[in-house]
This record gives C-alpha cells, structure tokens and sequence, in this order.
C-alpha cells in the first residue's frame, strides 16, 4: 500500500510555491508559570524532517491541524497558541493555521470548507497519520484539489504497521489495553489470527474476566460484549490477568494518588473493591511472554499508571519490551505517554504518532485518509 502512496520526491524543486502539510499537532499542554505550553512535544518534532525538505526545496509551508475537542465553534481554551509558541522555538519559519475544528465544516467534510483550506496554495501533503482514519475535510479535500502526497512519517507508520500482518517475525505478541473493550474487540478478532499470543490488559480485561466466570467486584465492565469476549478466549490465543491491584469502590484515585494503600487481589474482586491495574503475578506473567517475543505490538496501558499506586504494571510491560529482543512498535497515546514517563521512549524500534488510526489500520488494511491520497486526480 505504500508504493502505491503518491510521494513529495516526485515534485522536485518548489521554489516559490506555496505547501499546505495536514498534521496532527493535537499534542498534551499544561499551564506552566501562568502560560499554557505543551508538556510533550513529540508529534511537533515528528514533523519537522518534512518542513525542512520542503523550505530545503523553496516552498513556504504552513501547517494546519486539530486540537482538542472544540465541536464546531471558537473556544479559547482549544486556540492553537501553545502549538505556535512551541513550533515557533523548533521552526520560526513555519506558520500554523487555527484549529481546524473551530469550524463545523471539518468535522462534517464539507467540501467547501475544505476548498477554502487550499485557497492560495500549489500543492498538499497529508503528514497527519494519527488523523487519517477520520473523513474530514482537512484530510478528505484537499487531494481533490491539488497535487497531494503522504508525508515521510505516514508512509513510515502504514509501512511499518502493516508489515506485522503480512510478515512479523514470531513469535509475534500484541498487547492491548485500556478502558473501553469495545474499541478494542476489532482489533483484537484481527490479531488472535495474526499474533502467537494477545495479552489484554487494563480496564477492558475485566470483561475477559468475566467472560471466565470470575468476580470482579466493582471494576470496569460491559456485560454487551461477554459473549465475544468468551470466543476470543476460546481460541486459545488471548492471554489475561491472574491478579489484579486496586481500591475500595469509591477511594479516589488519580494523578495526585489518594490517601488508601492499593490492595492486592487474586483472581477474584469481592464486592465492593474495584481492580485498577495488573497484579505482580501478572506483571511477572506477561513479561515472561514478552520475553520470548520478536515481534511485539503495544497499544493501551495495564491500568491507571498516571496514579503512582497502579503504574506498576504498564512500568513491567514496558521494562519487559524493551528488555525483549523483539522488534517493538508502540502506538496509542497512554502508551506513548507511558514510555515517556520511564524514559524508554527512545528504547523501541517504532513509536506511532496514531491511537486509532493505528488499531484502524490493523484491523481493516486501510484508511480513508490513505483512499483520498491514492485516488487523488492529481496524481
């Protein structure tokens, strides 16, 4: 699929052109000293190997991207200032359009919006993988209008993503966790047929769990997906926790920790507890397949690691992968986040700037980001 992604080389000299690069800029900020500033600035630099091939070139560029959820109208608080100030100390030379998402177009793809988006400029290039699998205006119209082509890094993530299905070295694990189940159950239908193992972690396990028969207390479940969940399990493949770590329901719990010791649960929550992340038998379990792994795929913590009483268990799996001789590539936002946090994210082979779009591209082969790029009349 990448060979057949439309490429900037093919353009050659743009002195005197003008370039709009879709981006996803869509990146943590924080108030520092009075000034809210973004506290990661990882997706900003993913950009900047193509800013400077295309000024090396000629070309003026300037930027556009989403930012937080605004739902169609200007709000203060989702302006693009911090991402300016940020790109601005990186590239001076770089200009940043207002948030996208300020106007209702985007997020309906209208056309119009996005014809107003390239008003004025020569060509297009869509660098924003971790937007792609939305049909938004931004990424869906402007290959309509101009020469467009996929930035370096986006060729780079499908490549790379799409080369676990077709030919990972094995044994090849992916790993999945997080909240919410049922954002994870296409992924994971697509994977226990690709992976030697899937391990499951983070808040969606629960349901596994119960697809088991075991108590869970009050953790977090959806009764609506316990069926699947028991045909996952039946093929063998899906790997889940044997212990957890976790709270009474209702003790607080956060970035800022709580005043209650963590307590530990074996296979069973009884009532009135809630799990919130992997025990240490599962910590020790999960590493011991990683160990093994020479492929792995990461997307989604083992439990609720901002709080320093349940990071234990997303700190071992990623100690584990890294520790590992596999080729590991990590994509998801907490993930990102997580490896950050350890200073490990320098220590695997690929970090995907994409959440979503990653697990999309997995699961289905394709995103219509990517459909816009090759059905381009430009091209």
């Amino acid at each position: 699929m990448t060979s057949s992604l439309p490429s900037i080389d093919r353009w050659g000299s743009l002195g005197g052109k003008r370039v709009l690069v879709r981006v996803d800029f869509n990146a943590p900020v924080a108030e520092i000293d009075g000034v809210l500033t973004v506290t990661d600035d990882f997706r900003l630099r993913s950009a900047l190997p193509l800013f400077d091939d295309l000024t090396s070139r000629g070309a003026t560029v300037v930027a556009c991207t989403h930012f937080g959820r605004p739902h169609g109208a200007p709000d203060e608080r989702y302006r693009v200032d911090p991402l300016r100030r940020c790109l601005y100390q990186m590239r001076p030379e770089i200009t940043l359009m207002e948030n996208l998402r300020f106007s209702p177009g985007e997020e309906a793809n209208d056309p119009r919006y996005g014809a107003s988006l390239v008003e004025g400029f020569d060509y297009f290039v869509n660098e924003a993988f971790g937007a792609s699998h939305r049909a938004h205006a931004s990424i869906m119209i402007p290959p309509t209008l101009l020469p467009s082509a996929a930035g370096p890094n986006l060729q780079r993530e499908v490549a790379t993503l799409l080369s676990l299905l077709e030919s990972p070295s094995r044994p090849f694990i992916a790993i999945v966790g997080g909240a919410k189940v049922k954002e994870k159950l296409g992924i994971m239908k697509v994977l226990v047929d690709k992976a030697d193992a899937v391990i499951v972690g983070g808040g969606m396990a629960y349901t596994f769990a119960v697809a088991e028969g075991r108590c869970i207390g009050g953790s977090l479940f959806d009764g609506s997906y316990v069926k699947e969940c028991v045909s996952l399990l039946e093929t063998g493949t899906v790997l889940i926790p044997v212990d957890s770590r976790g709270l009474k329901v209702g003790a607080p719990f956060g970035p800022d920790g709580g005043p209650d010791e963590a307590l530990d649960f074996n296979e069973d929550i009884a009532e009135g507890f809630v799990g919130l992340d992997i025990g240490p038998l599962t910590s020790e379990f999960f590493a011991a397949a990683i160990s093994s792994a020479r492929t792995v795929l990461w997307n989604g913590p083992m439990g609720v690691f901002e709080d320093p009483r349940f990071n234990a268990g997303t700190e071992a799996v990623a100690r584990a992968i890294v520790a590992s001789p596999a080729v590991s590539v990590v994509g998801g936002g907490d993930s990102v986040a997580a490896l950050s946090k350890y200073g490990l994210q320098d220590d695997v082979s690929f970090v995907s700037t994409g959440g979503g779009a990653s697990l999309e591209l997995v699961e289905l082969g394709d995103l219509p980001g990517l459909r816009a790029l090759r059905e381009s009349p430009w091209i």
